[in-house]
């Protein structure tokens, strides 16, 4: 199971940290990912990083203003945003593979969680 916290309402210009916790798997085995999806809209890549940690890649909408990381010792996930604008207002859901290698696609992510809800005023 993966479990957002973090997120609620902001002001633009803001930073954020979501968290997400694992529990039922083995954690550090999986590449994890941050994936967004605001009204209207599907779901998009913002972030993922390897099982150990040591690979990220990030999506457009937040790169330069996003760190994914992870804590394979207490089975969390993070991303740290700053800069935010009202357009990442979305709901942020976490993802998990599989496999230990990174991925943007969400069909690669066999596990999410229910997704939180930022929102960024102006």
């Amino acid at each position: 199971q993966l479990r957002e916290s973090g997120g609620g309402l902001v002001q633009s210009g803001d930073s954020l940290t979501l968290s997400c916790s694992a529990s039922g798997r083995s954690f550090s085995d999986s590449a994890m990912a941050w994936f967004r999806q605001a009204p209207g809209e599907g779901r998009k890549f913002v972030a993922t990083i390897n099982h150990l940690g040591g690979t990220t890649f990030y999506g457009y909408p937040l790169e330069g203003r996003a760190t994914i990381s992870r804590d394979n010792t207490q089975n969390i996930l993070y991303l740290h945003m700053s800069s935010l604008k009202p357009e990442d207002t979305a709901v942020y859901y976490c993802a998990a593979r599989r496999e230990p290698t990174i991925g943007v696609r969400p069909d690669l992510y066999a596990y999410w969680g229910r997704g939180i809800q930022v929102t960024v005023s102006s």
